[in-house]
């Protein structure tokens, strides 16, 4: 049976952003009976014949307790307000929960990210000491709350890669030298990372930066019994490539072109109004397709422009060229007007209570069945991830029932 009385701790990267803001919020809602569960992907599951909590083990939403850290220290219903993701009735009503949050100072480094900045910055320069001040963040929360278990989300802005092969982020033995070395191939989104397994917390990467993806952070881990899971969380456009991708394939229809365009106006738009934070968001979406299909889409293009007036309500346009029978030739056209938080942070909050169950399971390293909610799943060995959702959605199925039968 579920055990209510559990607390999972959700420390967030980016706490006062549009996506966490609507996850505190929504998960007060819940709280006090003023939202249902629409969205979210795992309310009301059954597995082996009963609730999913019931059965596997799953923390409930009730039992999730979110902190974090931020860059802008307002707390988060003025947080909210600006980003202007919930309706009047909504903010009021999660309006006194969200005032009593306010985001701890956090490690960042505006070469890495250079359209988000902010005044709340810990007082620590050095990637060692960035480290040792998150670190610290996490056991005074784990104490401070009586935590029975922690896991960290990142989900602040989108970072620049640096050089995947720099020689520092190869090996756990060369990573503890990068950091005491400040070694800036080691980016913010690692420290995190890293801060967060040596703590034995969770590690879930909802963003396409560089993380717990670097084989030296593999390792560790590993070696520390830490599930991670990441990246880049599949909520729109994405999303819908990956359950149309595999219907085309199935269908032996050629998929000779496919165009795709974005438009956004939130904090995360503007951090990918930056070529470079940019780019990093473009390796982790236009990947999927290739893998899906098993060939390469000569003609797919991808494009991300920030709007400002757009604010959250994001729009993802796809124009889709096919050839069928004959060679004749066909268009799908695709038009999602979207809510950009409305769709991250549910699967935000869903990944917290999966990642808290791989950890009560004992399941560390790389969480494979993760990949469902990613554009980019990481896979232990580096081998090419599983991108069509419906196969994915199987692997995660199967991962809960599983342990729903050894409980």
């Amino acid at each position: 049976m579920q055990q209510e009385s559990r607390r999972v701790g959700v420390a967030v990267v980016g706490l006062g952003g549009a996506v966490a803001t609507t996850a505190v919020a929504g998960l007060e809602l819940l709280r006090i009976g003023a939202a249902g569960t629409d969205g979210l992907p795992l309310a009301g599951l059954q597995v082996a014949g009963g609730p999913v909590e019931e059965t596997t083990g799953l923390v409930g939403y009730d039992s999730l307790v979110v902190r974090g850290w931020d860059l802008d220290g307002s707390d988060l219903r003025k947080a909210a307000e600006q980003h202007a993701v919930l309706d009047s009735r909504q903010l009021e009503e999660a309006g006194p929960a969200l005032s009593a949050l306010t985001p701890w100072p956090a490690a960042g480094d505006a070469d890495f990210c250079r359209n988000v900045t902010g005044g709340n910055v810990v007082l620590a320069e050095t990637r060692r000491a960035q480290v040792d001040a998150v670190r610290a963040d996490l056991r005074r929360f784990r104490e401070e709350e009586s935590l029975d278990g922690l896991v960290l989300v990142n989900l602040a802005s989108t970072e620049r890669w640096p050089d995947p092969t720099a020689p520092s982020l190869q090996s756990l033995e060369a990573f503890e030298a990068g950091l005491d070395a400040d070694d800036r191939a080691i980016t913010p989104a690692m420290v995190y990372a890293y801060a967060a397994i040596a703590e034995g917390a969770g590690y879930v990467n909802f963003t396409p930066s560089l993380a717990a993806d670097v084989p030296a952070l593999v390792a560790f881990a590993e070696q520390r019994g830490v599930p991670v899971a990441g990246k880049d969380g599949k909520t729109g456009q994405t999303m819908m490539k990956t359950v149309l991708a595999p219907a085309f394939r199935a269908r032996a229809l050629t998929v000779e072109g496919w165009y795709s365009t974005n438009i956004l106006g939130n904090r995360d738009g503007l951090a990918l109004d930056d070529p470079d934070s940019l780019n990093s968001k473009l390796q982790t979406k236009g990947s999927v397709l290739d893998s899906i299909l098993g060939y390469p889409v000569e003609d797919h293009v991808v494009r991300i422009d920030y709007y400002r007036p757009r604010g959250d309500q994001k729009e993802a346009w796809d124009a889709i060229d096919l050839v069928g029978f004959l060679g004749q030739r066909m268009q799908v056209k695709v038009d999602f007007q979207c809510r950009d938080s409305i769709l991250a942070a549910p699967l935000a909050v869903e990944l917290a209570r999966l990642t808290d169950l791989a950890q009560q399971r004992g399941e560390g390293g790389v969480q494979r069945q993760l990949g469902w909610f990613f554009k980019a799943p990481m896979t232990a060995d580096g081998s090419v991830p599983e991108h069509a959702f419906h196969n994915q959605e199987t692997v995660l199925l199967d991962w809960l029932a599983a342990g729903a039968s050894s409980r």
